[in-house]
């Protein structure tokens, strides 16, 4: 059975940190892209972050760019998030997600998925 378990959320203020956490298992690990999405209520699914598992390769939705960093301990099979900079727009549930479609490689555009964990809310606050 695949999994994904998110943790790491919490409340914030503005310009704070946090770092989110995604653990894997039941899977082939280096098959699999990683990625973070994020949806807050009444929003459409944002994709945030993608960590290839196959090369190492990241890929970063511009709103988050300089701000956000993805990265991976594959001994662990854990992918982290360490969110700096927060805004209050950044208010959402994040979850992780892992897909096949690529080889382990993430996609260039339309970022879709196999599986997907529950999820970890982050909130921030003005």
């Amino acid at each position: 059975e695949v999994q994904l378990v998110e943790s790491g959320g919490g409340l914030v203020q503005a310009g704070g940190s946090l770092k989110l956490s995604c653990a894997a298992s039941g899977l082939a690990f280096d098959s699999y892209a990683i990625y973070w999405f994020r949806q807050a209520p009444g929003k459409e699914r944002e994709g945030v972050s993608c960590f290839s598992s196959s090369d190492g390769v990241t890929d970063y939705a511009d709103f988050v760019k300089g701000r956000f960093t993805i990265s991976s301990v594959d001994a662990k099979n854990t992918v982290y998030l360490q969110m700096n900079s927060l805004k209050p727009e950044d208010t959402a549930l994040y979850y992780c997600a892992a897909d096949a479609s690529w080889a382990g490689s993430c996609a260039p555009s339309d970022w879709t998925y196999d599986y997907r964990g529950q999820g970890t809310q982050v909130t921030v606050s003005s």
